[in-house]
Order: C-alpha cells, then sequence, then structure tokens
C-alpha cells in the first residue's frame, strides 16, 4: 500500500489541508476498511478500479469516480472492487464552503458526483484529473480548478475558522457555552454559523476532534490502558469515552484496537 500526502500552495492553504493519493493493487479477499469521521469534507477522484460503499442491512452500492462527500458524522464501511488508485482532497472543516453549489448539509454522509455539484464543468474535471497519469499533473489541474471557482477569495468566515483552530489546540476538550463564551458569540448564533460553514454542530465537532486525539494514541500504542486513554483524552470517565468512541466508529475501543483497522488512519487523517 502506497499512501502520500501533499500540501497545497500558499493560495488554497486556507482552504485545503492535504491533496492525499492512496495505491494498492488488487487484494484477492479484500476487507471492508472503515472511514471514521474527521470534520473534513474531501473531494475523490478514483482512477483505479471504483470503491463500494456497504450501506444497512447487507446491501451496497458502487461509488462515483469521481464526488465530493460531505461531513460523516457515523462510521462508513467501503472496500475496493480491484486496483485502487485514489487522489483525494481533504479540505479543512471549514474550507470547503467557498466551493460549495449545494447546502453543505443537504451533502451529508453523501458521495456527491462532481456532475450534480458543477456541471459540464465537474465532468471536464473528471476527464482532465483522469487522463495525466502523476500526482503532480493532478495537483497542477486541481488547483487551476479550485482557485478558478474562488469568486471571493475573503470568503472565509473568519469567527468560525478561529473557532475550530481553538477547538483543534484544545483537542476538543471545552464546552459549547465556554467556547462561545471565549469567541465572544452567543451559542446559538455559533451553532448557525457551524451548520452552514461545516455542516455539523460545535459539538459534534468537538467530540470528532476529541475522538480523533484518541485515535492517534490508540493507533500509535501511545497509551497504557483504556482508562489512561480516557483520562488523556479528558473524557469525564471511561463510560463517556466508550460512548463516543462507539458512536463513531461503531466498536467499543477494546474491539476497534483489535481489529486490522490500519486504513481508518489513512482515510480519517490521523496519519
Amino acid at each position: 500500500m502506497n499512501y502520500q500526502t501533499f500540501q497545497p500552495n500558499n493560495e488554497l492553504n486556507v482552504w485545503v489541508k492535504c491533496y492525499w493519493t492512496l495505491e494498492n493493487a488488487r487484494e484477492e479477499n479484500p476487507h471492508k476498511q472503515r472511514i471514521i469521521p474527521d470534520g473534513c469534507m474531501e473531494m475523490i477522484f478514483n482512477y483505479g478500479d471504483l470503491y463500494k460503499q456497504y450501506l444497512e442491512y447487507g446491501s451496497s452500492i458502487i461509488q462515483p469516480r469521481s464526488f465530493v462527500f460531505g461531513q460523516i458524522t457515523s462510521p462508513l464501511d467501503i472496500g475496493p472492487t480491484g486496483n485502487t488508485g485514489i487522489f483525494a482532497v481533504r479540505f479543512h472543516p471549514e474550507g470547503y464552503l467557498p466551493f460549495a453549489t449545494l447546502s453543505i448539509k443537504e451533502m451529508e454522509n453523501r458521495a456527491v458526483p462532481l456532475e450534480e455539484l458543477f456541471g459540464e464543468d465537474g465532468l471536464h474535471l473528471e476527464k482532465e484529473m483522469l487522463k495525466v497519469v502523476n500526482t503532480t499533473e493532478r495537483i497542477d489541474i486541481i488547483e487551476k480548478f479550485l482557485t478558478g471557482r474562488l469568486v471571493n477569495p475573503e470568503s472565509i468566515d473568519h469567527l468560525v475558522k478561529a473557532t475550530v483552530e481553538t477547538m483543534l489546540t484544545i483537542n476538543g476538550n471545552l464546552s459549547i457555552d465556554e467556547l462561545s463564551l471565549h469567541m465572544n458569540i452567543n451559542r446559538r448564533q455559533l451553532e448557525c454559523r457551524f451548520s452552514y460553514v461545516i455542516g455539523i454542530s460545535p459539538k459534534q465537532l468537538s467530540k470528532i476532534i476529541r475522538l480523533q486525539v484518541a485515535l492517534k494514541m490508540l493507533l500509535g500504542n501511545r497509551f497504557t490502558s483504556l482508562t489512561s486513554l480516557a483520562y488523556e483524552g479528558e473524557y469525564y470517565d471511561q463510560s463517556h469515552f466508550i460512548k463516543d468512541f462507539k458512536e463513531f466508529t461503531g466498536l467499543s475501543p477494546k474491539k476497534f484496537y483489535s481489529s486490522n483497522l490500519a486504513m481508518s488512519s489513512l482515510f480519517s487523517g490521523t496519519e
């Protein structure tokens, strides 16, 4: 498996967290790969074989060749159908809004095809991205596309961005009332701004950030026990930690740790 990340140019790094690529040969018996919410939306291009997305009650669908995946609020299971070749744009939590053509809330837990989002421009972008054969060219193409859609480069919500940065700095360990007071904004107003700009509430993002910190420690073996992991993450107690963990991963911490879920660290941005 070959996974790499790349930094965007200076003009786009306010909105784009990174680009990443993943390549892997066809597996004889491919396993489901669990994707954990990380608060970031992504634009995906499959230049390899398509991925299968597993749904409830044992059904599944084939994901589009190119799409933007909205905010993920629950664990998502996918699996390769052949050779993997993916190029992706990972946006900052508040970073997709300047490029949005649909309400971000409408995109929640959906893989929305580029054609639905950008019409003929989306089809042309897909064609251009899939006909080139190296990452450098793909980055050039996507950066020209994204830069061209920045009608107003100052369109970022600075209060939401500052709030997200504060959340990340303190690992999500501040109540929303305390956060509202710190940012000098009414809680209801903050929640409305988050819903519009990011697509999830401040409380949801805070919980996701705190879980991602715990995941890094879990996947990096940087803990002595689950109790210590809950303590390091500043959860109220171990049962609170397990409850939040199950909400976003679908598994208990113990079961997650004992499973072969390395792919989760790639797709969730914990790498």
